[in-house]
């Protein structure tokens, strides 16, 4: 059996008024928030469906149904420490993880260390490990007439020796 597994994850969420717009466990001012069950953070639930997928456990979906009113307003962040739990006990750890957040707005680059640190702490992985990017879609599709955001992530897998 393999050392190592590959898992890509994807997320979008609608942006709406009257809510916070959270994006890595970071809130982050905008006039529009992103419309979920839960906080709807959008990067982390990309980063969680791609350590599920790794280890072909599903999706978010399944370990946090929408149907299930305890997950109503859920801080994704508390979701993506019990994804690493899970994935942990399955004996495996983060290698490292990229990831790309599609946004015509707000400007993410100021708040993108954050963003890697509260990842890098709820997944138990090294900072340095942990890599975040934002870009536009010049105004391009859904992410780019902002009416969404999208994120992608891989994440590589390691088996804990």
């Amino acid at each position: 059996m393999a050392d190592f597994r590959i898992g890509h994850g994807y997320d979008v969420h609608r942006l709406t008024e009257g809510r916070k717009l959270i994006i890595g466990g970071v809130e982050i001012p905008h006039r529009l928030g992103l419309l979920g069950h839960s906080d709807a953070d959008v990067l982390t639930h990309a980063v969680m469906d791609a350590m599920l997928g790794a280890l072909a456990l599903g999706d978010i979906g399944k370990h946090f149904p929408d149907t299930d009113p305890a997950y109503a307003g859920a801080d994704s962040i508390a979701l993506l420490r019990h994804v690493n739990a899970l994935i942990r006990e399955h004996g495996w750890q983060i290698g490292n993880l990229d990831a790309t957040i599609l946004a015509q707005a707000p400007k993410l680059a100021p708040h993108i260390p954050q963003m890697r640190q509260i990842l890098s702490a709820a997944t138990d992985t090294a900072p340095d490990c942990v890599s975040v990017k934002a870009t536009t879609e010049e105004k391009l599709g859904f992410t780019g007439q902002e009416q969404g955001i999208a994120a992608h992530c891989v994440v590589l897998l390691e088996r804990i020796s």
